[in-house]
C-alpha cells in the first residue's frame, strides 16, 4: 500500500537525509516540512513542501489535514545542550509542547507517528543501553526529551520512538558541525583540539538513522528502537580515527577530561546503544565508523568540486 511520509525539520541533518532517501522510494510520496525556507527546493524540485512550525497547535492542525499522511516523521527538535540548558523555556515548547501538538492531531487522523529521541534520556552510568533500559536524564535537553516519550508513549495513534547517538554527516546549506567534520577541520587548519577521553558514545551515520526510520515506517513497527553505530568509542578515540583517515597530524589532538570542559549542561558519561532489536526486527545494518567517515570523505568532496 502507498504510504505518504510528512517530515518534520526537513532543513536538519536528518530531515535532508530522509527526504534524499524516501523520495527514491517506490509508492511513497514524500512531504517535506519545516519551520524556515525549504534548502531543499533546488536539490528536489520534486519534492513538496509545506511550512510548518510544530510549536503552533492551529498550524499542525491545519497542515495535517491538508496532507492527509500515513505517518509523520518527527525530527524538529531543539537539539543544542547547553543552549537547552540555558533557555529552558524554548526547549520545552520546541521538544514537548510541539510533540503534545503532534499527537493530538495525529491521535484524530490515526496517522503512524515515529518520534526521534536521543540517548541523553539516560543518566550514562551503565551504556551501552538496550530499549528497556530506564531513562534518567542528567540535563535539561534530556528531561524534555524524556518528557516527549512520555507524551508519545500514552498516544492512541500508532507510535514508535527511535533513539539514537552523537549523529554525524553532512548536509546541504547546513551550518551546525559535528565531530567529525570539526576534527578533520581543525586538524587541517593546524589548530590544537582538546577531545574528551572519559566518555563512551556508539557514533550514528546519518544516513544510518535515516534507513532505521524508514524501516520503521516501511514495516509500520511500533515501539521503542535504538538506532546507532554499533562501535563503543570515545570522542577521543573518534577524533584519533579521523585524523587516521584523512591523514593529519595526531600530535594536535590531546586526551582530555570532561570536567576540565566548562558547560552548562552535564553529559551523561557512558551511553552507547546495543541494536540487536533493531536489527532482527527492522533488518537494520549500520555503517562501521571508518566507512561513515569515507561517505562523508566522499560528499563533502563532491560538493567542493
Amino acid at each position: 500500500m502507498a504510504k505518504r511520509i510528512l517530515i518534520t525539520g526537513s532543513n536538519g541533518l536528518l530531515g535532508q537525509k530522509l527526504v534524499a532517501l524516501l523520495r527514491t522510494q517506490p509508492e511513497i510520496e514524500v512531504v517535506a516540512s519545516s519551520r524556515g525556507a525549504n534548502k531543499l527546493a533546488a536539490l528536489y524540485p520534486d519534492v513538496r513542501f509545506v511550512p510548518l512550525d510544530v510549536t503552533n497547535a492551529t498550524q499542525v492542525a491545519k497542515v495535517l489535514a491538508d496532507v492527509s499522511p500515513s505517518h509523520l516523521i518527527h525530527t524538529a527538535a531543539m537539539t543544542n545542550v547547553d543552549e537547552c540548558e540555558v533557555n529552558r523555556a524554548a526547549c520545552w515548547q520546541q521538544n514537548v509542547t510541539a510533540v503534545e501538538n503532534l499527537v493530538a492531531v495525529c491521535e484524530v487522523l490515526a496517522v503512524h507517528l515515529i518520534h526521534v529521541s536521543t540517548d541523553f534520556v539516560f543518566s550514562g552510568e551503565a551504556g551501552p543501553l538496550t530499549e528497556e533500559a530506564l531513562p534518567a536524564p542528567v540535563n535539561y535537553y534530556g528531561e524534555s526529551k524524556m518528557a516527549a516519550e512520555q507524551v508519545v508513549q500514552v498516544a492512541t495513534c500508532p507510535w514508535s520512538i527511535v533513539r539514537t547517538v552523537l549523529v554525524y554527516g553532512t548536509a546541504h546549506d547546513y551550518s551546525r558541525t559535528n565531530i567529525v567534520l570539526w576534527v578533520r577541520d581543525s586538524l587541517r587548519s593546524h589548530t590544537p583540539i582538546k577531545v574528551v577521553d572519559d566518555q563512551l558514545r556508539t557514533p550514528t551515520l546519518a544516513e544510518d538513522l535515516a534507513q532505521g526510520c524508514w524501516l520503521v515506517a516501511l514495516q509500520n513497527a511500533t515501539g521503542i528502537f535504538h538506532i546507532s553505530g554499533d562501535e563503543l568509542l570515545t570522542p577521543y578515540d573518534m577524533a584519533l580515527r579521523v585524523a587516521d583517515f584523512f591523514d593529519l597530524d595526531k600530535q594536535l589532538i590531546t586526551s582530555a577530561n570532561s570536567s576540565t570542559f566548562s558547560q552548562p549542561a552535564r553529559r551523561p558519561p557512558r551511553t552507547g546503544f546495543i541494536i540487536t532489536k533493531a536489527r532482527k526486527v527492522l533488518g537494520y545494518k549500520p555503517h562501521s565508523f571508518e566507512d561513515g567517515i569515507r561517505l562523508l570523505a566522499q560528499q563533502t568532496a563532491e560538493t567542493t568540486q
